[in-house]
């Protein structure tokens, strides 16, 4: 009884919906990275090292991998986080503003 209660409390709070999407876009962008960076780490850096080709003194697997990539993904995570995710307050006693409550 009591665990069919406190189900039904998370299943009707907004906050774990809210906090679910935000999880899923960040596994999303951590297997987007990881995608980039083996693409490019292997993608180029599978051949001989005499065919390298060189970015700025790197070897191209790895500005594109590690360097790029790493301006890339951060420069995404802040457009994510600033446009995409909410600010939820994680107090435990809580009502949604949109529902016309307040918090408690």
């Amino acid at each position: 009884m009591k665990d069919n209660v406190k189900r039904e409390q998370i299943s009707d709070d907004p906050r774990y919906k809210i906090a679910n999407r935000e999880a899923l876009i960040g596994i999303g962008i951590a297997i987007a990275n990881f995608l980039w960076w083996f693409g490019f780490a292997y993608g180029f850096g599978s051949k001989d090292v005499d065919k390298y080709h060189y970015v700025f003194g790197f070897p191209a697997w790895f500005f594109y991998s590690c360097i790029l990539g790493f301006i890339v993904f951060t420069i995404l995570v802040i457009i994510i986080v600033k446009f995409f995710y909410k600010d939820i307050p994680l107090d435990a006693e809580y009502e949604d503003d949109t529902k016309g409550g307040s918090p408690k």
